[in-house]
């Protein structure tokens, strides 16, 4: 599913069409692909949210797959070998950022299905060293929406400054496929968890049913002060808010690559030594022991399952709030 110009997703900006298979680079590998998540990040590529930065691009950064070819210099994976692609492509390895731990930062990173084409296909290629094998224990299904929406959610959770999860006070806004996985990590690790989200009761009830103490709509004060927010929705309304909600040192953590922009709020919503902070990609690290974590616990993804030839409408619906947990194209 090719985009080639951005596009309001109502007009089905993907076409479907046939492009040559893509051979492994010296170190890469091919990865037939089996299914691939849908996430806010790919809309915001195909309507133009993030500027578009090749002619055509195939989207989709939550690849599931079977590596079915391997470059020359590649040691540690295995034809047969079923593995995962997140966001972050490549990196440099060479920038400051690289060298302090913080690739996420990279100066000069490329990202699946935005820079370099993604798994809305059969096939797609990806730097071994950025792969992830994934536990026996999760579908293909289940496996898709972890590898961006849960890696994401778990660097949120990680950046929020608690130390200590028992009985903390976590506020999440939207609850979408990132939502639905946060919230299973942070309950697990026994916090409570607050869910503001869109007066939908579908969405709604998926929280309570994952063990929510509480859920009102987005700008809904929760019933107690909060340690600490997690605003996955790209909307920058909600931010002062979701201030006013947070306790003294609180942290309010922004999940998404994009956002409308933010409105003026008084400084005292700021006061009392509370800190906003974005999040930006992920770090292997982070790809990594999210997945250990997320078997130990184990996360399960709810799944709206929809064929290739459909990432138009699986979109749409995503845009619209139609999408129950996380949607997943199947190949």
């Amino acid at each position: 599913m090719v985009l080639d110009r951005p596009s309001p997703i109502d007009t089905g900006p993907l076409r479907l069409s046939e492009i040559p298979i893509p051979e492994p680079a010296d170190d890469e590998v091919r990865i037939e692909v089996r299914a691939c998540g849908v996430c806010r990040t790919d809309l915001h590529v195909c309507e133009g949210d993030l500027e578009h930065r090749r002619s055509s691009v195939v989207p989709g950064h939550q690849v599931v797959g079977i590596v079915d070819a391997i470059g020359a210099n590649v040691i540690d994976r295995t034809i047969g070998q079923r593995v995962g692609v997140a966001w972050l492509h490549r990196t440099c390895g060479s920038c400051t950022f690289c060298g302090s731990g913080r690739e996420n930062l990279c100066d000069a990173p490329d990202f699946t299905g935005w820079t370099v084409d993604g798994g809305f296909a059969e096939y797609v290629v990806a730097p071994a060293s950025f792969t992830y094998p994934l536990p026996a224990g999760f579908s293909d299904l289940q496996a898709a929406p972890l590898l961006c929406a849960g890696i994401i959610g778990y660097r949120c959770l990680r950046v929020t400054g608690i130390e200590d999860w028992s009985g903390a006070r976590l506020g999440l806004y939207g609850f979408g496929a990132a939502g639905h996985v946060a919230i299973q990590i942070a309950r697990a690790r026994g916090a409570d968890v607050y869910v503001c989200t869109r007066d939908r009761a579908k969405h709604r009830a998926l929280a309570e049913e994952l063990g929510a103490t509480w859920t009102g709509g987005t700008t809904e004060t929760p019933p107690v002060p909060l340690d600490a927010g997690i605003i996955f929705a790209p909307a920058g309304e909600i931010i002062p808010p979701a201030l006013s909600h947070l306790s003294k040192g609180g942290t309010l953590v922004l999940g998404g690559i994009h956002m409308s922009p933010i409105p003026s709020f008084p400084y005292e919503l700021l006061y009392g030594e509370r800190v906003i902070r974005s999040v930006a990609n992920n770090t292997r690290r982070d790809g990594h022991e999210f997945l250990e974590e997320a078997a130990a616990v184990p996360v399960r993804c709810h799944t709206e399952v929809f064929p290739l030839e459909e990432a138009n409408e699986a979109l749409r619906r995503l845009a619209h709030d139609g999408i129950r947990g996380a949607a997943v194209l199947t190949v």
